[in-house]
């Protein structure tokens, strides 16, 4: 047992984890409308991007401002299966072409592309969102780093990526959507995904795998691999000189970090229930770093609460706001990053750890100290029932 503890981080690192479950599980759906908790549950896609941030730039030191690509493909990958199952020949009749998506039929397309043909089976849909982003991550990773280009070079190639993937969508209409996207999603396998009752299990569902995804990451981290990925991150040319392979080691996390984003993506199409090009882009990809700085670039569970915590600040203050919340917005963001640079985790590091530490420390000397006096009691029982 204790070693199954070790794998994922030790007990403090399970703990964490069970806390956000139950207030994501438990404590959140007995106390939100289905409203709020239907926008949680968006916010909560955003955290699969974060917690791969964590691990590719935090613990990595591999900065992507294009993580948006990544949930683009999960997300547009997801909506084009939804897609073709709500544009079956019934529901297409009064098209000029049934059977294939409305905006093709508005662009004169008469019969449905070779690349959506795979998306008619969700088994196929599901492996796609798993190893498309994934394979589109190898050959960044390894036209990038097998030629030692990292840093702010990265940063700036990954950025330009996702300005060039907007621009393919938003100029592919006939195929994508364009600029509106791949709306009006329905049904999943039959199953419609638009009344409330739906929204409560997608939501239970999305919780359900982000936990999945922190588990995996916290494994990655506890394990040999994720000491390297220190190291590598602190002292990159030492990590090199005694033999490892940087750019594998580099490529393994960037490639985890796009499954994670596109996994949000695609849970993202089934809550929301559309898909568009403008979570793809440059914006986008930027916003969900900052779900990342501002929850803590080294804690996974941190992320999670980062991105609840912009997403809804962004939610109010536009609410509240109309005209003045992208400032606050921003005011908030720069305050953050000056005032608290390790971020959420780092002020749970700081001023809420050493309380919890120091009450199970006295509980533990507690209980040894009972634990003595009862063998001392037992000792003095057994000596006093010895014959004379």
């Amino acid at each position: 047992m204790q070693n199954w503890i070790s794998a994922f981080g030790g007990r403090q690192r399970l703990l964490q984890i069970l806390a956000l479950a139950v207030l994501l599980m438990l404590v959140l759906p007995l106390t939100l409308d289905i409203f709020r908790l239907n926008l949680i549950g968006k916010y909560l896609t955003y955290a699969f991007v974060a917690v791969g941030l964590v691990l590719c730039w935090g613990y990595g030191g591999v900065l992507s401002l294009g993580q948006g690509v990544f949930f683009g493909l999960g997300g547009y990958c997801m909506a084009m299966f939804l897609k073709l199952e709500a544009s079956s020949p019934q529901n297409t009749a009064i098209q000029s072409t049934p059977g294939i998506p409305d905006f093709m039929d508005w662009n004169q397309i008469t019969e449905l592309p070779m690349l959506w043909m795979p998306f008619h089976s969700l088994t196929l849909t599901i492996l796609f969102i798993l190893t498309v982003p994934a394979l589109f991550a190898f050959l960044i990773g390894v036209a990038m780093f097998k030629r030692r280009v990292g840093g702010v070079y990265f940063a700036i190639i990954t950025q330009a990526i996702a300005s060039i993937a907007t621009i393919l969508i938003v100029g592919q209409q006939g195929y994508t959507g364009g600029i509106n996207g791949i709306t009006d999603l329905r049904t999943f396998l039959g199953w419609d995904i638009r009344p409330d009752s739906a929204k409560y299990l997608l939501y239970f569902v999305c919780c359900t795998l982000l936990i999945v995804c922190l588990l995996i990451g916290q494994f990655v981290l506890s394990s040999r691999y994720g000491k390297l990925l220190i190291a590598m991150r602190d002292q990159e040319d030492r990590v090199r000189f005694s033999g490892y392979d940087v750019a594998n080691i580099k490529i393994f996390v960037f490639a985890l970090a796009g499954i994670f984003s596109a996994i949000g993506g695609a849970m993202f199409a089934l809550q929301v229930g559309f898909m568009s090009p403008s979570f793809v882009g440059t914006v986008a990809s930027i916003e969900m770093v900052i779900f990342c700085a501002v929850g803590g670039r080294l804690s996974l569970v941190g992320a999670v609460y980062g991105a609840l915590l912009v997403n809804l600040a962004k939610s109010l203050l536009s609410e509240s706001f109309p005209q003045l919340w992208i400032i606050f917005m921003g005011a908030l963001f720069i305050g953050v990053v000056l005032l608290f640079p390790r971020g959420l985790a780092g002020l749970y590091a700081d001023f809420v750890q050493p309380y919890i530490d120091s009450f199970l420390q006295r509980r533990a000397a507690a209980r040894r100290v009972e634990r003595d006096e009862k063998s001392k009691t037992a000792t003095r029982n057994r000596v006093q029932e010895m014959p004379s």
